[in-house]
């Protein structure tokens, strides 16, 4: 009987503009036996409707690769006689998960999760990893604070950040900043911007974009140590030598039901149990109790992340509006951040809900988020999402706004009333943490 000729399958990456094209780039992009037709986008407006472009796509894609909405995925699988879809973003709760398998089952396409294997390359130099179980769980201030100790060693560290491209794709292959102004220069969004000002202003030299092996090849080239600053949950890009994973005692019980945050825990060299300052004792416990569970080799480490306020006198006894952290308060699913944290204990008289002075898009983000009730939640992906949240924020009653984002808001938005902002830092127990990293950079 005469061999079946072989053909190619047809297979369409579900992301978000992110793990999506670094997934593609190191893995699916010279596969003989697959034809990626195309991605499908959700969480980041305005992403869907362009294209993966040609200079970053490879020989195989001379017109490079669509970029569909998700919700036209079952047409899409439809159209292209789609044989897989492999999910490639990440913070997903177990049932959105098993939604979308469910999806792509109906339409007639297999539905695969990818392995740390497939997608992790190798530095030449030591890599340390801090990711999460969930979005907002701290992984910036504990980037920091191993970014101190580093530094304190005598390493010169080039931080890698989880890809945030939401502009010229082209442009954005490989992005160095060193100073505030590289910011500018790359047409940062604030949800770039809140992830890159910290490091730039502690000295950090930092790399993004879009091809994560461009960008381990220029960072290996001026740097001792290899510092991934991961993104929601997602996996590290990189193969660690020293996997920190940081979990929330706020939201008890995430750490075993998310995407792929579970992952990582259960891959932990160190698990941080972030925020005990200001948790309650019985979710800390559990939280501790469920990485024993999943992780019994794992060194855990409990941290404060205290909060400091510009000027504290000023927020007693006024009516606020507090501004946090998008992400955190969006896919996070966070009812509350540093900024109302800050508030509370400050004395304010009210915090005042933005809800009913919402406009544009910032509006249709309360809309989804239903959960999110007297915060604002600073979203800033392009010019105009950053023009309704200043427009918001104007319309919005109030005699001072908190700023709880990792950025000074004010250097981007003129408002029309007065601000102060509200800061956190890593503060953990002990010096184990500091011991965990010397260990790996004398090895």
């Amino acid at each position: 009987m005469p061999a079946k000729s072989q053909t190619k399958k047809n297979l369409i990456i579900m992301g978000a503009a992110g793990r999506d094209f670094h997934d593609f780039n190191v893995y699916w992009k010279n596969q003989s036996n697959y034809r990626v037709v195309a991605f499908t986008a959700a969480q980041i407006p305005d992403i869907a409707g362009r294209s993966y472009p040609k200079q970053l796509a490879g020989r195989n894609y001379p017109k490079g690769i669509p970029i569909k909405n998700e919700c036209e995925i079952t047409d899409l699988i439809k159209k292209h006689k789609v044989d897989e879809v492999t999910l490639a973003y990440s913070d997903l709760n177990y049932l959105d998960v098993m939604h979308k398998a469910s999806i792509v089952n109906a339409a007639g396409a297999d539905f695969r999760l990818m392995g740390w294997k497939q997608t992790m390359l190798k530095s030449k130099k030591p890599v340390i990893a801090i990711c999460a179980v969930r979005t907002g769980c701290g992984k910036s201030q504990t980037t920091r604070k191993v970014c101190e100790y580093l530094k304190a060693m005598g390493k010169k560290v080039a931080v890698i950040r989880h890809p945030m491209p939401y502009g010229d794709l082209v442009k954005q292959a490989c992005q160095r900043y060193a100073k505030l102004s590289d910011m500018d220069l790359h047409k940062c969004t604030i949800e770039e911007r809140e992830e890159y000002e910290p490091h730039i202003a502690a000295g950090n030299i930092l790399y993004a974009g879009v091809d994560y092996g461009e960008i381990l090849r220029r960072a290996e080239a001026e740097a001792d140590v290899i510092l991934w600053d991961g993104g929601n949950n997602d996996l590290p890009f990189y193969m660690p030598d020293l996997h920190i994973v940081v979990t929330d005692p706020h939201r008890p019980g995430h750490e075993l039901a998310y995407y792929p945050g579970e992952t990582n825990l259960r891959m932990a060299d160190v698990v941080i149990i972030n925020k005990v300052d200001t948790a309650e004792a019985s979710k800390v416990a559990l939280v501790e109790k469920n990485i024993r569970a999943a992780n019994p080799k794992a060194k855990i480490i409990r941290a404060a992340s205290p909060v400091t306020v510009t000027d504290p006198k000023s927020v007693k006894g006024k009516r606020v509006l507090v501004v946090e952290d998008g992400p955190t308060l969006t896919h996070g699913e966070m009812r509350y951040g540093a900024g109302h944290v800050a508030a509370r204990a400050a004395g304010a008289r009210k915090i005042v809900d933005a809800r009913p002075y919402a406009v544009g898009s910032i509006k249709t983000t309360f809309q989804k988020y239903t959960h999110i009730t007297d915060i604002l939640p600073a979203m800033g992906y392009g010019d105009k999402q950053m023009s309704d949240l200043r427009k918001t924020i104007d319309a919005t009653p109030c005699d001072l706004v908190i700023i709880g984002t990792p950025i000074d808001l004010t250097k981007l938005l003129k408002l029309n009333k007065p601000s102060v902002r509200v800061t956190y830092d890593l503060k953990e127990s002990g010096t184990c943490l500091r011991d965990c990293i010397a260990k790996v950079m004398a090895a």
